[in-house]
């Protein structure tokens, strides 16, 4: 699973315009059953979205196509972890470590 972190590289004004853009990127994923969860941080400086998988390389090209990324109005921190302590609504996203 993936902790996807946007941070705003530009004023709130930029990144409003390529906002229908992104959500309409968000949701695409959503649809195709990548994310699972997403918002906006407070302050009002970026976002996070919660993402299935565990190919670093192909997530990261995924957000590479985001008109936000596009546009250069923010940057991803990309962070692989593994969920192996979840609810029982999410029993099916539990993950095992990796072998060494």
């Amino acid at each position: 699973m993936f902790v996807l972190e946007l941070t705003y590289t530009a004023p709130l004004e930029s990144v409003d315009e390529y906002m229908a853009d992104h959500l309409g990127w968000v949701k695409a994923q959503y649809d195709a059953g990548v994310f699972l969860a997403s918002g906006r941080k407070e302050p009002r400086d970026g976002g996070v979205i919660l993402a299935v998988g565990n190919d670093r390389a192909a997530i990261e090209e995924l957000v590479a196509g985001d008109s936000f990324s596009v546009a250069g109005v923010c940057e991803y921190r990309v962070t692989l972890f593994f969920a192996t302590t979840v609810t029982a609504e999410l029993a099916q996203l539990k993950e095992s470590l990796p072998s060494a």
